[in-house]
């Protein structure tokens, strides 16, 4: 462990350094997923640096999801997964949330969307196509009135498309953008009449093509929904100029 761990020099924080060290050890793959570290004596001995310092880098290690930290047994490299990349990007999306956010958002959605739809016609499997009508009859079946639950669904349904892909890659990406749509429809569509019927019949066309895998049509049926989308939130956006 000699050779991976190096003495840090005092011009920075030092649990910041001990951090950023041991992370580089584990993104080098020199530290592989399930290894051991060795002990807070060890360590601090291999950094020269306090027991104070080595914790509060460890706890960060912790509480992002690259340590374990098991009583007893000592400090284990875990495994992140997409639910891990998906979460820091929810957060970061929740503090950034304003109107400059949504216009990107809206953008994204542009850009991506219609692709991903058509990548779901392709590769959708069954138990996706279930889920997908599943959703087609919450939302029919969801009272008006419950817009909390109403945005819920509609998130839910962008996201079935997302993972639909089967692409882990499009799913990071798009996840965590689609978990700001209750957000965002809350804050935009609450006084507008009939949008629950509108939606829905742009949710049940893209169902329809992507049943059929039919790409392009599940594609431009999604382009659509989103320019509709788009022509909302700008009128929205121009009130606040």
């Amino acid at each position: 462990m000699d050779e991976i761990f190096k003495k840090i020099g005092t011009t920075q924080t030092l649990s910041q350094k001990i951090e950023r060290n041991i992370e580089k050890a584990i993104r080098d793959k020199k530290l592989e997923v399930g290894s051991r570290l060795p002990s807070e004596r060890e360590l601090c001995e291999m950094f020269a640096v306090s027991r104070t310092a080595l914790r509060e880098a460890l706890r960060r290690l912790s509480a992002r999801g690259l340590l374990e930290i098991r009583k007893g047994s000592g400090m284990y490299v875990t495994k992140l997964g997409m639910q891990d990349a998906i979460q820091s990007l929810n957060l970061y999306y929740d503090l950034k949330f304003d109107n400059n956010l949504i216009k990107q958002i809206i953008e994204v959605r542009k850009a991506f969307e219609p692709q991903i739809t058509m990548m779901a016609a392709q590769n959708r499997t069954e138990e996706d196509l279930k889920q997908m009508e599943k959703n087609l009859l919450e939302f029919d079946k969801c009272d008006p009135d419950n817009t909390q639950l109403e945005s819920d669904i509609d998130n839910r349904f962008h996201i079935l498309l997302a993972r639909a892909t089967g692409n882990p890659i499009a799913i990071v990406t798009m996840e965590p953008i689609h978990n700001l749509l209750p957000r965002m429809r809350n804050l935009i569509y609450g006084s507008i009449e009939g949008e629950k019927e509108i939606t829905l019949g742009y949710h049940k066309e893209i169902v329809n093509a992507i049943r059929e895998k039919d790409g392009e049509r599940a594609s431009e049926r999604m382009q659509a929904h989103i320019n509709r989308n788009m022509e909302v939130y700008e009128k929205f956006l121009n009130k606040g100029e």
